[in-house]
């Protein structure tokens, strides 16, 4: 059974940091791109950032560009997602997600596993 369950979220305020941590079971991590993606409060779900099965191809939405770092230890198979200069605007529910292999990235819609979620919210 495939698994997902993510951890890391809290109260931050802004400007400050989380890392955020998916751990992955029930199938060969590292074959599968793996994805975060968020949802705000009254709002659909945001792509946020992927990363190839081997960690070495990552690409991440202008929103998050240069503040997230998407990362994952196959070894232990798990996916990150650091979080610095959070921003108020980044308050949602962060969800990691399997991309199915041969699939779009961005199309959010295509991800075959999610996990739960896990809530960040940056308040002062």
């Amino acid at each position: 059974e495939v698994q997902l369950v993510e951890s890391g979220g809290g109260l931050v305020q802004p400007g400050g940091s989380l890392r955020l941590s998916c751990a992955a079971s029930g199938f060969t991590f590292s074959s599968y791109a793996m994805s975060w993606v968020r949802q705000a409060p009254g709002k659909g779900p945001e792509w946020v950032s992927a990363i190839a099965g081997g960690g070495t191809s990552t690409t991440y939405a202008d929103s998050v560009k240069g503040r997230f770092t998407i990362s994952r230890d196959n070894a232990k198979n798990t996916l990150y997602l650091q979080m610095n200069s959070l921003k108020p605007e980044d308050t949602a529910v962060f969800y990691c997600a399997r991309i199915p292999i041969g699939s779009n990235w961005y199309r959010v819609s295509d991800y075959d596993y999610w996990g739960q979620g896990t809530q960040v919210t940056v308040s002062s």
